[in-house]
């Protein structure tokens, strides 16, 4: 009797043990991957981070934002409060300058230079390699240009969308662009960066840059829901062509 006892004893350390274990790693495992998670977006517990919201472009309002870009800043603004971060949204006007400096915080900004002029500025500056034609020239035929590759949109079958991540100079602070042909890539390239930042992290390094360009699928009929990566251009994005 008192040696199945002491058995029963032992048995229950041994759970206890396992179970202190177990729940141990899987702490020390999910705070490891959070901690990466805010390294490669450059956010922190209270850190500032900016989400700049481009106009809704047939509206006659310059505050007005499309429903999809709506859709893009909740995925972006979604990780920055589960980092901890706090969050300012602001909606691209006419101008480009806001109240502080562009690498004050963490920034991701969204939208094509023709709905967010703030993008335009920021391709120019860091992402030279890459364009986007005016929509006043162009149309809905808008093409998207990286390095030597063209990327016309053709509506509702192949749209694209370019994603970057951006190193301003400021350690820890990242810039973010999600420069896309219609609000439905926006909101595309928003849900790819958020869902597959792990993926980026590995292949670019968790404070790498990079620049894609993603095609969406057929956005009449399955809208930003099938999304392909057409291209790695890091190495051409950020450097001025000759």
């Amino acid at each position: 009797m008192v040696s199945s006892v002491g058995d029963l004893v032992i048995n229950l350390l041994a759970s206890v043990i396992a179970g202190t274990a177990v729940w141990s790693f899987q702490r020390f495992r999910r705070r490891r991957r959070d901690e990466r998670r805010r390294r490669f977006f450059g956010l922190s517990t209270r850190a500032e981070c900016v989400i700049v919201a481009p106009r809704h472009a047939s509206s006659p309002s310059p505050h007005s934002v499309n429903q999809l870009d709506v859709a893009a800043i909740v995925e972006l603004a979604t990780v920055a409060r589960e980092c901890g971060a706090d969050v300012a949204l602001k909606v691209q006007g006419h101008s480009v300058l806001f109240d502080s400096a562009f690498d004050s915080a963490t920034e991701f900004c969204v939208g094509g230079p023709e709905g967010n002029r703030r993008t335009g500025a920021h391709l120019a500056t860091f992402v030279p390699g890459a364009s986007m034609d005016p929509y006043e020239e162009v149309g809905d035929l808008l093409t998207l240009r990286v390095g030597d590759e063209e990327f016309p949109r053709k509506p509702g079958e192949a749209e694209f969308v370019l994603l970057a991540k951006v190193d301003t100079g400021k350690e820890g602070r990242p810039l973010f662009l999600v420069c896309g042909q219609t609000a439905v890539t926006n909101r595309a390239a928003a849900r790819y960066l958020t869902r597959n930042y792990r993926t980026l992290a590995s292949r670019h390094g968790l404070d790498g840059r990079f620049c894609l360009i993603l095609e969406v699928v057929r956005p009449s009929t399955y809208g930003d829901r099938v999304v392909r990566e057409r291209g790695d251009f890091t190495s051409v994005a950020f450097t001025s062509p000759a």
